[in-house]
């Protein structure tokens, strides 16, 4: 069941679950794209460097914390995607509502956790 997902907030680092994420995604055969600052590649994902107008983007999966999100608000909500996971650390209630009116549905889950459990 593939669910083209965004990773924003995408890590080189091997230890950051941005990056765990990246690998976890891929090995569910979930197509993956991933934007972070800096630029590099993760098990064959380029990490993005400059917001691209991705089509058909199903799950956003945020590694931003709330005050780091102010910025991409528009971007996340101009790809329309069907849900945004809030990963721990990233709860932001102000998105939330923003998600809300442009009807993007939302959740405060680890992404790690839903793909493990079958439940991503």
């Amino acid at each position: 069941m593939n669910k083209k997902t965004l990773v924003l907030g995408a890590s080189l680092k091997p230890e950051r679950y941005s990056n765990i994420a990246i690998n976890r995604l891929l090995k569910y055969n979930n197509e993956v794209k991933a934007f972070g600052l800096k630029e590099g590649e993760v098990n064959g994902i380029t990490i993005d460097t400059k917001l691209k107008p991705y089509k058909a983007i199903n799950t956003v999966t945020l590694y931003l914390n709330a005050k780091r999100q102010e910025a991409y608000y528009d971007y996340v909500i101009s790809l329309k995607p069907n849900r945004v996971i809030f990963n721990p650390g990233t709860e932001n209630p102000e998105f939330y509502a923003l998600l809300e009116q442009h009807h993007i549905a939302f959740e405060e889950a680890c992404t790690l956790v839903l793909l493990g459990t079958g439940q991503y």
